[in-house]
């Protein structure tokens, strides 16, 4: 991986990764047209970049983070269910990430689903974070586990999850965006712990592009966020779930027309 391909890598992770539209889903598309290998730091990259998104949230909600003790009991109670089925199904998610066809089939299928969502859940009336009880913590955690399916989307999984329980998309927005922070540094402490368990060393110039990747990540991020609110609140989903269709379909041309889609 060069320096030029990780800072293309870090830009989609950050543009994507709060957005609905599944940054894993992208970085396998954007690895394949730059002909990037898979290898295992190139793995680790991918997942490891994420802490420059967490630390954009962090920057961003920088209050929220030390409102109150609940608070954190209510990220604990929401990121549990992701820790469980994570560990159970650590192997069948590897061999998802794998597939660029059910990458382009999720991206279908969850692109459809944000056709309708703003129809379907507009009655929210919880409209601060700090009112979601643990009942509902628990529940948008639950939903979160959806997106280990590569191309399915932790952002959209886990604020259609928080709209079906009565929260505005603002709230269900901002509260994935919570969620982040702790499902992200624990992905990322896995992939490092099973980089180095395998007896995997990462030399000086990986280093290098470790450190390029997330400080990009968390600048584009920053951003990313920023304008993600003030377009959820005005104009919804219906957006992002053509997008996600028109990638998802323009996915299954290519793999029916024979290319060789390479995957991180």
């Amino acid at each position: 991986m060069t320096i030029f391909q990780a800072i293309i890598l870090a830009i989609i992770e950050g543009l994507t990764e709060f957005l609905p539209v599944s940054s894993t889903g992208h970085m396998i598309i954007g690895s394949s047209i730059m002909g990037i290998q898979s290898n295992e730091f190139v793995k680790l990259f991918t997942v490891a970049i994420q802490l420059g998104a967490i630390l954009s949230v962090i920057v961003l909600y920088f209050k929220h983070f030390f409102q109150s003790v609940g608070f954190y009991f209510k990220l604990l109670v929401a990121f549990l269910p992701a820790v469980f089925f994570g560990l159970l199904l650590s192997d069948k998610i590897d061999q998802l990430m794998e597939s660029p066809l059910g990458v382009a089939i999720a991206l279908l299928i969850g692109g459809i689903i944000l056709l309708f969502v703003d129809k379907w859940f507009n009655d929210g009336t919880i409209d601060n974070t700090n009112d979601i009880t643990y009942g509902t913590a628990l529940k948008i955690g639950l939903f979160q586990c959806i997106s280990m399916i590569p191309g399915t989307s932790r952002s959209a999984a886990t604020i259609v999850g928080g709209m079906s329980q009565r929260l505005t998309r603002k709230a269900a927005a901002e509260f994935s965006f919570f969620l982040a922070v702790p499902t992200m540094f624990g992905a990322t402490s896995k992939k490092l712990y099973d980089f180095y368990k395998d007896g995997y060393q990462i030399s000086g110039d990986q280093i290098n592009l470790l450190i390029i990747g997330n400080v990009v990540a968390f600048l584009v991020a920053m951003l990313a966020i920023r304008y993600f609110i003030a377009f959820l609140q005005t104009k919804g989903f219906r957006l992002f779930g053509w997008y996600r269709i028109i990638v998802g379909g323009i996915i299954l041309i290519l793999l029916l027309s024979g290319y060789d889609l390479h995957v991180i």
